[in-house]
This record gives structure tokens, C-alpha cells and sequence, in this order.
């Protein structure tokens, strides 16, 4: 204890040096556990950009080309799939609603999504998230557009205004369908997910646009209208009553005969996608351990730069008694402190940005983070950095237990 109350005052005397010290450990402990906690989130958010959909179908390519393709709007399917199958295939039993889309136009490289309402009412992201609107509301006729919050910003758009939608995906429009203008009515709350980049029309509006014409059976029937009877859509997705049915149903796609059609799981699907981009998380992980060592090592520099100056101060502690174990462990004592400090300001530096950035996380970059109490793992993290520092104390420890008193006595030119 006497030793300890020692030690507590010498870091006192030698504040700054130790508030230098103390703020690097505490910066590379914030670094290491938001990077930690942005990984992990990452991870389990990239694996929710969509929530609750049991099956994606589309026509038969790849598992990831098709998920890219309806979820992420990159690249494209060659084929689409018939009308007629998706009435089929949904009106099978244990098929608690589905979502047709249909991709291929663009409006200023943004691509434009036709889908029905059910999309506003089944689609969900992160945890089960639902769509919700930020202005306005769903399209509730033919010549109405739902933007994201992304398209909105980006393109300054608000509510009442008119938009042109081009044929072809992204920055490459063919064809410009000036004869067809939308009228914005809904504007999206910010989902960090491609919905943001989207524009949404009324399934029926992307047959007009292109020469057809829209459905006019059952005109009493408005929700009907918006959603035609086009030849073929790009993908749909669906959700159901049981496991079993999903699994049952999956299998008769894969083997439905009339058109060549694959159904995925996008989480699945996603896992196997994220470990393609296994890079990244060894990158980040490799930056953690980066930042932790080199403040610990800035640590060792400052214990080594102030063990040179602080010789006097020991040899006068040997003289009045001290033994060397006493400055073995006076400089241990010393070293294990400021790194639990470190740790402790660390810890509530971290707390301070993951809520500071959270919400822009989520709007920006899809990434949910969860502001929990520090977990196992990463109490785990801590450990090893307060071991790592207490190791990193032996070293000036050793080096003022062989300081002699003839050599703390003298005096260097």
C-alpha cells in the first residue's frame, strides 16, 4: 500500500509527461474498440441489408450474381422472369407474401425499382426494420415515384416534384421517357442500405414507360392497377408461413421446369459473400493490433526517457532505505496504473464516439451499431492491453532495479 500511495504521488509530480503517456493508451484503447465494435456491426448489418426474406428468385445464374443484382442494384440478370411463374410459384401454399421488382431503368444513375405496395409493407432491413417516411407517402397512382433519402439529398429533389426516368442502369441512359414524368409523393427516412440510392414507380408504370400500356381490368381495383400484368419481371421476394415451406418451395424452383429459375436464401447467400470480402475484416483487425502497439510502444519510450532523468530520485529512495525490488516494483505500480487509466478514459472515449457516430453510421453507411455494455470479448481486449502495458513496465522496472546508488549520485556532463 506504501508503495502504491508512492507510486500514485510520483505520477502526480510528473503529470505531464504521464497525461501524454496516459492519453496515448487511452486514444489507441478508443481506436481499437470502435474499430472492434464497426467490424463486428458490420458484419452483422451487411448480413441484415435485407431482413426477413425467406427466398429471392430470379432466373437461373449464380447465387451471388443474383443477390447483387435484386438487393445490392449491381450488374444485371440477362433473363427475367415470366409473369406467369410468379403468379404460379405465390400462389403456392405456405406463401405469406411476395414482392415483385423490376429493374433496368436509371434516373441520373440512380436505379428505378417497380414493385407494388407490398413492398412498403414486407420489405425490411437491419433487424426487421421497416420502410418508414421521412415526407409523404407510398405511390397510390400510376405516375407517382417514392425516392430514397440518398436521391433525395443527392438530386435536391422534395415532394410535387416532376422526374424523367431514362432507360438503362446507371450514369448509361439510351433513352430518356420525357413523355412519362413522375411526380415525387413519398421521400424515405434513411435506411443505410441501396433503398437509399432507389426510386420507386408502381409495377404498371415500367410497362408503361416503355410502350405498353397499363392494365385497365378491374379499374375499380387501384391497387391492381398499379400493378399490371407485365410479360416479365426482374426477381421477386418472398416470405413464409414455416421453414418447411421455404425449404419445400425453394427445391421446386430450382427444379421448375417451364422457365430456368433459382431461388436463394439471401442470408445465406450473404454470409457466403461476406466471406469473400474476408479481406477487409483482416485488414481492420490488423489496424487494431497496429494501434495498440505503437502506443504501448510510446508508453516504453516515455517510462525509458523519464527512468534517465529520474535516477537521482532512486538512488535517494536506496539511500533512505529503499531496496531494489522497492523500485522494481515503485516503477511496475507506476507503468500498470497509467495503462489502467488509459483503459478507463479509453473506455469512455469510446462510449462518447459510437454514440456520437451512430446515427451517422446508420445513414451512411448501413452499419447498425449497438451501444451495449462492453462485452466479454472485448473486456477480453482490455485484459491484454493492461497485460501487454504491465509487460511493457518490466522493462524500465528491470533496468531501475540494477540502477546502482553511485550511479543515481552522479553527476553526467
Amino acid at each position: 500500500m506504501i508503495l502504491a500511495k508512492l507510486a500514485y504521488k510520483s505520477l502526480l509530480n510528473r503529470r505531464a509527461s504521464v497525461l501524454l503517456t496516459l492519453f496515448t493508451i487511452a486514444i489507441s484503447v478508443m481506436l481499437l474498440l470502435s474499430i472492434e465494435r464497426v467490424r463486428i456491426d458490420a458484419k452483422s448489418s451487411f448480413s441484415n441489408t435485407i431482413s426477413g426474406t425467406d427466398l429471392i428468385v430470379g432466373a437461373r445464374t449464380g447465387d451471388i450474381q443474383l443477390l447483387l443484382s435484386s438487393v445490392f442494384r449491381i450488374g444485371h440478370t440477362n433473363n427475367g422472369v415470366s409473369w406467369k411463374s410468379y403468379q404460379y410459384i405465390t400462389s403456392q401454399r405456405g406463401v405469406k407474401w411476395s414482392i415483385p421488382i423490376s429493374l433496368g431503368d436509371s434516373h441520373k444513375g440512380q436505379a428505378v425499382l417497380g414493385t407494388t405496395l407490398d413492398y412498403f409493407s414486407h420489405y425490411r432491413f437491419a433487424k426487421k426494420q421497416n420502410l418508414t417516411f421521412n415526407k409523404g407517402h407510398p405511390f397510390a397512382a400510376i405516375n407517382e415515384v417514392v425516392l430514397g433519402s440518398e436521391v433525395a439529398n443527392k438530386l435536391g429533389y422534395k415532394l410535387n416534384d416532376s422526374i424523367v426516368i431514362s432507360h438503362g442502369m446507371g450514369n448509361t441512359s439510351f433513352h430518356h421517357h420525357d413523355d412519362n414524368p413522375f411526380k415525387v409523393v413519398g421521400i424515405l427516412n434513411p435506411t443505410g442500405t441501396p433503398v437509399d440510392k432507389t426510386l420507386h414507380i408502381p409495377l404498371a408504370a415500367i410497362d408503361l414507360i416503355h410502350g405498353g400500356k397499363a392494365s385497365h381490368e378491374h379499374e375499380h381495383d387501384e391497387h391492381n392497377n398499379l400493378v399490371g400484368h407485365p410479360k416479365q419481371i426482374t426477381a421477386f421476394l418472398m416470405g413464409f408461413n414455416s421453414p418447411l415451406y421455404t425449404l419445400q418451395i425453394r427445391r421446386n424452383i430450382n427444379q421448375y421446369k417451364p422457365e430456368a429459375l433459382l431461388g436463394i436464401m439471401p442470408t445465406v447467400t450473404l454470409k457466403e459473400l461476406w466471406e469473400m470480402l474476408a479481406i477487409v475484416e483482416k485488414i481492420l483487425l490488423l489496424f487494431s493490433a497496429v494501434v495498440v502497439l505503437v502506443s504501448l510502444l510510446g508508453m516504453l519510450t516515455t517510462l525509458l526517457a523519464n527512468l534517465s532523468q529520474r535516477r537521482r530520485e532512486l538512488a535517494i529512495l536506496r539511500s533512505v532505505g529503499a531496496r531494489p525490488w522497492h523500485l522494481f516494483t515503485l516503477i511496475s505500480i507506476e507503468s500498470l496504473l497509467t495503462t489502467l487509466l488509459g483503459c478507463l478514459v479509453g473506455s469512455a472515449l469510446y462510449y462518447l464516439v459510437i454514440f456520437s457516430a451512430s446515427g451517422y453510421l446508420q445513414s451512411h453507411a448501413g452499419i447498425s451499431v449497438n451501444i451495449t455494455m462492453l462485452s466479454y470479448y472485448e473486456l477480453g481486449l482490455i485484459g491484454v492491453i493492461m497485460a501487454a502495458g504491465f509487460v511493457i513496465g518490466l522493462i524500465p522496472a528491470t533496468r531501475a532495479y540494477f540502477y546502482s546508488l553511485s550511479d543515481g549520485m552522479s553527476i553526467k556532463a
